[in-house]
C-alpha cells in the first residue's frame, strides 16, 4: 500500500477557509431582522396595542366615578354611547374630507413646482412651507382665532373699507373650523406629495412630449398616475387625524360645529364617563380602519398604480 504524505501548511500561509452552514447564515439573518424590528415593535406594543386593549376593557365596564367601575362585559355601553351621536360622526367625516381635499389642492401645485422647477433651492423652498409648523399647534390655532375675529385685523379692515357688512363673521362657523384644519394639516399632505413627485424621472415627461403629448396630457398620463402613491399617503395622513381632531372645533367653532373628538374629550375629561368615551373611540378607530381599507382597495397598491401608468 502506498503511503501518501500529508503536507503541513506553512506558518506564513493563509488560514484554512472556515465553512459556515447555510442554516447558521439564515438564522443570523433572521435574528438581525428581528433585532431591527424590535424597537418599532416595542413602540407599537407599548403605545398602541396595550392602550387599545385597555380601551376595549374600559368600554366593557359599568359603574360611575363615585361607585367605581367594574368589568362585567357591558356591551350595552356601545348603543348608549352611539345614541344621538351619528350627527357628530357625520360632521367629523365631512370636515375631514374637506380637509383632505383642501390640503391636496393647496399642496400639490406648490410641491409640484418645487420638485420640477426648484433646482438647487428645493430644500429651502420646502423648508419655507414647513417653517410655520415649528410653532406650537395650539398657538397657531389661537392666532387664527385672533386673525379671524370679528374685530381682528382682517375683518375689521375689510369692514372699514365697506367690503363686508358690519355683522359679517367667520368665527363659530364650519368655514373657520375647516380652514383651521387645512392650515394645521397642510404639511402632512405636502411632504408625501413632494417625495412622490421628486421620484418621477423628468425624462419620462420629455418622452411623453416627444410622443406629441402636450403639457396637460403629459401631466394626466405620466405625472398624476406616478404620483398616486403620494396622493394616497397624503390623504390618509390628513383625513384620519382630522376626523378625530377637536382643537379647531373647540377654539374656532361653536356648539353647532362640534366634532366627535369634542364629544369624546367631553366624556373623558368633563363627564368622567370613561366606558362611553372608550366605546366612541373604538368605534371611530374601527370606522377609520374600514374606510382606509376601502380607499386602499379602490386606489390600489403602488405596483398596481405604476403598472397602470405604464399601460396607459
Amino acid at each position: 500500500m502506498a503511503i501518501t504524505s500529508v503536507r503541513e501548511p506553512s506558518v506564513g500561509g493563509p488560514p484554512p477557509p472556515v465553512r459556515r452552514s447555510a442554516w447558521g447564515i439564515t438564522a443570523r439573518r433572521r435574528l438581525a431582522g428581528y433585532g431591527l424590528a424590535a424597537p418599532g415593535t416595542a413602540w407599537l406594543l407599548l403605545f398602541f396595542l396595550i392602550p387599545a386593549v385597555m380601551m376595549v376593557y374600559t368600554s366593557l365596564e359599568s359603574g360611575g366615578v363615585m361607585t367605581g367601575y367594574r368589568f362585567n362585559w357591558a356591551w350595552g355601553t356601545y348603543p348608549e354611547a352611539l345614541a344621538g351621536r351619528a350627527v357628530f360622526f357625520g360632521r367629523s367625516l365631512e370636515y375631514a374630507l374637506l380637509t383632505a381635499l383642501g390640503t391636496m389642492v393647496l399642496a400639490f401645485p406648490a410641491v409640484y413646482w418645487i420638485a420640477f422647477y426648484g433646482g438647487r433651492r428645493k430644500s429651502t423652498l420646502l423648508f419655507m412651507i414647513l417653517l410655520p409648523y415649528f410653532v406650537s399647534f395650539m398657538i397657531r390655532t389661537v392666532m387664527w382665532k385672533f386673525i379671524l375675529g370679528d374685530n381682528g385685523p382682517l375683518l375689521a379692515t375689510l369692514k372699514g373699507w365697506h367690503v363686508l357688512s358690519a355683522d359679517f363673521r367667520v368665527l363659530a362657523t364650519p368655514f373657520a373650523v375647516v380652514m383651521g384644519l387645512i392650515y394645521n394639516y397642510l404639511p402632512f399632505s405636502a411632504l408625501p406629495l413632494y417625495v412622490a413627485l421628486e421620484r418621477i424621472d423628468p425624462a419620462l415627461i420629455e418622452a411623453a412630449k416627444d410622443l406629441f403629448a402636450n403639457r396637460t396630457q403629459a401631466f394626466l398620463r405620466v405625472v398624476l398616475p406616478l404620483s398616486l402613491p403620494g396622493v394616497f399617503a397624503a390623504t390618509l395622513l390628513t383625513f384620519v387625524p382630522a376626523t378625530g381632531d377637536y382643537v379647531e372645533a373647540e377654539i374656532l367653532g361653536s356648539p353647532s360645529t362640534r366634532m366627535i373628538g369634542n364629544i369624546i374629550q367631553n366624556d373623558f375629561l368633563v363627564n368622567a364617563d370613561y366606558p362611553k368615551a372608550a366605546a366612541l373611540s373604538l368605534v371611530l378607530m374601527l370606522g377609520m380602519v374600514i374606510l382606509t381599507s376601502i380607499y386602499a382597495r379602490f386606489l390600489g397598491t403602488e405596483d398596481e398604480i405604476v403598472a397602470a401608468a405604464v399601460t396607459a
